[in-house]
């Protein structure tokens, strides 16, 4: 059942829970996270990205979808994430087929970014779409979007407010120390917990947390163990994010973490059974993994049994 990203995160910023927002480029990975989601019965955000747009194709993407969110009563929000193109941004909500899209400006300046959030959010709701804006650099590489470091900036409370009242937007990402990406960072990762207990105290909208993938170190054990070379990488915490969704995060992006799992089943397969060549069951233990990965999300969410 498709939804709009509005109508699921005023339930869970009301419910103090967090719905997970996952990346999909293929089939599978979106069956995969339908399954968690019908066996959680939770709200799901289905993502996809400019890179998942480049490799799939919107139309194809969004055909998947939407056959997807008929064959459930669970909530699906169908979102473009973030759409630094302004151009793309445009012609997915011309083209009818996302309830919500996300417009980055973050990297132009401000006035800039208002100017084209306001503009977006005026055509989005005319059509009864959702738009999520984000303020603030979160640091890190992840599909077309990069920013080193010495660029990544934390989102400022009082400028949140004032962004939100020009533009109208009805979720806001904010910068808080996650980082996109598996390699987050060199050491223990440490939230700025009391800027988004202030953030949140500034604004009224749901907030959205970018970059928080936990790299499970059991999927990761298991990825390594089979030849993939990510054993330095380094997520966000689940305490951390539980604490996050506590001071009011509502909508969390999950994609590394379903990357990870994906590679470490194929691996793992490819390994124990070099005999098979049939993509069918080479990609069963990759979408068995991504359906557990998403179900944990879920759980630590909060979101599990809301739908």
């Amino acid at each position: 059942m498709l939804t709009s990203l509005s109508s699921i995160l005023t339930k869970a910023q009301r419910g103090r829970y967090a719905v997970g927002a996952f990346n999909i480029n293929n089939l599978e990975t979106l069956q995969a996270v339908m399954d968690a989601a019908q066996a959680e019965r939770s709200p799901v955000i289905v993502q996809t990205s400019e890179g998942a747009i480049d490799y799939a194709g919107m139309d194809e993407l969004a055909a998947l979808v939407h056959l997807a969110a008929k064959r459930t009563s669970r909530p699906v929000v169908f979102h473009l994430d973030h759409g630094k193109n302004y151009d793309l941004v445009v012609r997915a909500i011309i083209s009818g087929f996302y309830t919500s899209v996300m417009f980055d400006g973050s990297s132009l300046p401000y006035k800039e970014n208002v100017r084209r959030t306001k503009k977006l959010v005026e055509m989005a709701h005319k059509k009864g779409i959702s738009v999520e804006a984000e303020l603030g650099l979160i640091a890190g590489k992840e599909d077309f979007v990069s920013v080193a470091e010495h660029e990544a900036a934390m989102t400022q409370p009082a400028q949140a407010a004032d962004f939100i009242k020009q533009t109208g937007c009805d979720a806001l990402a904010v910068a808080i120390g996650t980082r996109h990406g598996a390699f987050k960072m060199k050491t223990e990762s440490t939230l700025d917990f009391e800027r988004l207990k202030q953030i949140a105290e500034a604004v009224s909208v749901p907030l959205v947390l970018h970059g928080a993938s936990g790299v499970p170190s059991r999927i990761k054990t298991l990825c390594t163990k089979y030849g993939c070379e990510i054993a330095s990488a380094k997520g966000i915490p689940d305490i951390q994010i539980k604490k996050a969704v506590s001071l009011g995060i509502c909508k969390v992006n999950i994609d590394t973490d379903l990357r990870i799992a994906f590679d470490a089943g194929i691996r793992k397969f490819l390994k124990e059974k070099p005999g098979v060549i049939d993509p069918r069951e080479i990609l069963k233990p990759a979408k068995a993994l991504i359906t557990q990965v998403a179900r944990h999300k879920m759980k630590l969410f909060g979101s599990s049994g809301k739908a």
